[in-house]
Formats: structure tokens, C-alpha cells, sequence
């Protein structure tokens, strides 16, 4: 935990710049990972420091000048402070307003739990798993905790001061038979403490990985071309993350990199029936938040409404660019690097449709109900995403599952394409990177479909 701050005595670093922000940070992490039926990796590791940034208008540009250092005291940002402007008196100290604190509830301490109950919970599930699959070869059990104190004072008055803790746990399973190889993989996670494993069941989370990968192996290599591709629910947002959420990031779109969406705002850009939407306030999500990290309160950021372009992500700099407020979406690492405008928690909202008349309605097709990994170029919008689990539909009905499955597509294409929104959601959680920087998101979506899209396969 931050020592107890007296915003008083950081006041003196804020002044001097069209704006001026100390941000304090101490952080513990620690993780687990088992592999080869042993630990294989223990890593725990402790940061504490701060943070200073100004922002001057210089003839229509913002100019930042920003520092860190591995201290948390009020001498320690003053000297930064001097570092950068120089030896010149420092300007009056910037009045700070009233401590806003926010926390997040955990009913388990995960640092209360000893490394060793942890340790044999992994044990246990390795053990299980490769007594009930043996053509498991392979298996990486994964856990991580981490707990973050921050807190942001700046030269509009800001106090904020938040309490984070997460913990995430993943089983990747990979199982071989006549050298071929195929991959499951689960993750369970969230802002939340060691209650996310002790509420949920993390061998059914391991076995399913497990059942997944080897179930492919009898699985047909799925068919290439075009055709029509169903979504669940069950795949979680992975796609409404990679095939526009990045595109939407302000400085993506002031830079020139999403050219679909730049100076689009108030334009149709999906069908009616989608409506996309950023909530950082979703209680216990992975991505959630109670202000960002330029200490702006968090607030659920509507991007396209019935099809209609109404917003981008915005940070504070890419907000003064454009003379407006921030909508609080500027993520930072840690306290060594700048807030950049980040996802937090991306979805698209329910619609209409019943989701078993959806894929009732396919006559052929896929069906994919988990995604793996994807990847997308902003500039172009083109994306390419791995299908964990996906089968072929025949007259609205599964015929068998399918191996290697792949899709391709330009992102705002697409998106104008689907017809059919389901009228329930799902969720996925991961960690998102850009400019070097990862941060925790969650994504979701409901059972959508897309009449057409192309499908890619791997050769044996």
C-alpha cells in the first residue's frame, strides 16, 4: 500500500504547464507456472514510484514533458520536477481538492493465501487432467495475482486514489496423436480476489481445455472460402476488440491509422441493430476501472448507436487536440510510461434475436464458439483471427466439429455486414498490448452472424 499522501506537499510539482499531473503507484505481483507436472516458473515482483507530466500548447501542438522515478516522496517528484524545466524557481503550488478514494471488494486476500495451497491446487489439476486424457502431452497451468495502489493528483484539482486487485488462471492443453497436434485452452479471471477460484471450478475450466484439444483431433480440417460464420456468445469479444475497438482509439484515428472511422462521427458505419459500447464500471470485470489513468472518472463511453458513429476512446492528450473533454480511456502500464488512449471493457449489446433461431436459420456454414488469438492492422482494417473451437453447421444443425479453422476480413466490412444480433451476451478477458504496453480488458458480445466471410485453414 502508498504510504498516506499529503496533497499539499505534492502541489509544488504540479504547477509551471497548461497542465500538470503527479501519478504514485505501488504494485505487487506474483505468479505460477506449472508445466511438466512441476513449477516450472515462480515470479514475484514489487514496483513503487511516480509519475510526473505536463502538457504545454505550443503554436496548435501539445508538447509533454514527462518523468519517472522509483520514489514516492514530495522531494523526489520536485526533483524530477527540476529535471525538467530546468533550475528556474518553481511556479506557485497548484491548490489540490478533496482525497477521492475508490476500492474494489475482495472477499480473499489473494496475498493471504500461501504459496504452497496454490501450488497444490495446480498439482491437483495437472494430475487429473492427464489421469482422464491421455493423449494430453502437454499442459500449462498459469496463475497470477496482482494488487495496485495508485493515485493521481494533478493542476485541475484531481485527488484520486484507487485500490485494484486481480487475479487470473489459465490451462492450455495440448494434446498429440500420430504426430499431429492440436491446442485447448481456458481462462478464468477478473477484478476480483482469490474468490474468482474458490466461487468457480478451475479443473471443469481445465478439463474443458483439455476435451477441447483432443476432441480435435478427429476433427476435420475446416473448409476454406467464403460462407456464412456464427459468432456465440460463447466466443467472447475478441472480435469486436480486434476488428474495430482499436480502430476507434483516438490517436489511431487522429494519426491517420484507421482511415474507415477518421471524421466519420454521425455516420452509419454497422447495421441498426448494432450498438457498441465501452463501460469501465462493470463491477469485477478485468477491464474495469473507477478512473483512468489520467485521474478522469470512468463512465460507460457509447462509441456507435443503431449503426451510427457517435464517439471515439479518448485520452487527455487526444482530447485537447480536439479542444474537448476526455472520456476517460487514457491507460498506462505502470508509472514509468504515458496514459494512451485502451479499451477498458468493450462490447457489443444484445439485440433481438433469438440465438438458437439464429443458428437454426444457418443451412450451412460455421459455427465458432471459441476464438483463439487475433490480430488486426488499423490502417487497413484487415484482420486474421484463430478459431478455438468451431463446427459445420448442416440445415441448422451441427454436424461435427472442425480443426484449424481461421478468419479473415476487413474489420469495418464485416461489421456492416451482420444481420442477426442475439439477445444474449458472453464475455471474454484478456490482455491487451499497444505501444509496449499491456493493459487488463474484457470483451464481449452476443450470438452474432455474418452472411459472408471468409474461412482459412492449416494444412497437415
Amino acid at each position: 500500500m502508498l504510504p498516506a499522501i499529503d496533497p499539499e506537499a505534492f502541489a509544488g510539482a504540479l504547477g509551471g504547464a497548461d497542465y500538470g499531473e503527479v501519478y504514485l503507484e505501488q504494485s505487487q505481483a506474483a505468479s505460477i507456472r506449472y508445466e511438466e507436472s512441476r513449477v516450472e516458473d515462480f515470479a514475484a515482483s514489487r514496483e513503487r514510484g511516480l509519475g510526473l507530466r505536463y502538457l504545454l500548447r505550443r503554436d496548435g501542438a501539445i508538447e509533454t514533458r514527462q518523468g519517472s522515478a522509483q520514489a514516492v516522496d514530495p522531494e523526489a517528484a520536485l526533483r524530477l520536477r527540476r529535471g525538467l524545466f530546468g533550475p528556474a524557481t518553481p511556479p506557485a503550488p497548484r491548490p489540490v481538492g478533496p482525497l477521492t478514494a475508490a476500492t474494489h471488494p475482495v472477499r480473499i486476500d489473494p496475498q493471504s493465501v500461501p504459496l504452497d495451497v496454490k501450488v497444490a491446487l495446480l498439482r491437483r489439476i495437472d494430475e487429473t487432467i492427464r489421469a482422464e486424457f491421455p493423449l494430453v502431452r502437454q499442459l500449462t497451468l498459469a496463475y497470477s495475482e496482482r494488487r495496485r495502489d495508485v493515485c493521481v493528483l494533478n493542476s485541475e484539482g484531481a485527488f484520486r486514489r484507487e485500490e485494484r486487485v486481480s487475479v487470473i488462471f489459465s490451462a492450455v492443453a495440448v494434446a498429440e496423436r500420430d504426430g499431429r497436434l492440436q491446442t485447448g485452452m481456458e481462462v478464468i479471471g477478473g477484478l476480483k480476489g482469490y474468490e474468482i477460484l474458490t466461487d468457480s471450478d478451475p479443473l471443469a475450466f481445465s478439463r474443458a481445455a483439455a476435451r477441447r484439444a483432443v476432441a480435435k483431433l478427429d476433427a476435420p480440417q475446416a473448409r476454406a472460402g467464403e460462407m456464412p460464420v456464427i459468432l456465440s456468445s460463447s466466443a467472447g469479444g475478441t472480435f469486436i476488440h480486434e476488428a474495430i475497438g482499436h480502430s476507434l482509439e483516438a490517436d489511431h484515428v487522429q494519426e491517420g491509422s484507421s482511415p474507415a472511422y477518421k471524421g466519420k462521427i454521425g455516420a452509419t458505419v454497422a447495421p441498426e441493430n448494432i450498438t457498441v459500447v465501452d463501460d469501465p464500471t462493470l463491477p469485477f470485470y478485468r477491464g474495469s476501472f473507477a478512473f483512468d489513468d489520467d485521474g478522469i472518472e470512468a463512465r460507460p463511453t457509447t462509441l456507435v448507436k443503431n449503426g451510427v458513429l457517435v464517439d471515439y476512446l479518448y485520452d487527455r492528450v487526444t482530447a485537447m487536440r480536439e479542444s474537448k473533454a476526455s472520456n476517460g480511456h487514457g491507460r498506462r502500464e505502470s508509472f514509468q510510461c504515458r496514459p494512451i488512449p485502451r479499451m477498458s471493457n468493450l462490447y457489443i449489446a444484445p439485440g433481438k434475436d433469438d440465438p438458437g433461431e439464429i443458428l437454426r436459420g444457418l443451412a450451412a456454414g460455421l459455427f465458432v464458439t471459441r476464438m483463439g488469438g487475433g490480430q488486426v492492422n488499423t490502417a487497413t482494417g484487415e484482420f486474421v483471427f484463430e478459431v478455438d473451437e468451431g463446427f459445420w453447421i448442416e440445415e441448422g444443425k451441427i454436424k461435427h466439429m472442425v480443426r484449424d479453422a481461421n478468419l479473415l476480413g476487413v474489420g469495418p466490412e464485416v461489421l456492416r455486414s451482420i444481420d442477426r444480433v442475439g439477445s444474449d451476451i458472453g464475455w471474454g478477458i484478456g490482455t491487451c498490448g499497444k505501444d509496449g504496453q499491456g493493459v487488463p480488458v474484457g470483451d464481449g458480445q452476443p450470438t452474432i452472424r455474418m452472411p459472408k466471410i471468409l474461412v482459412g485453414g492449416k494444412n497437415d
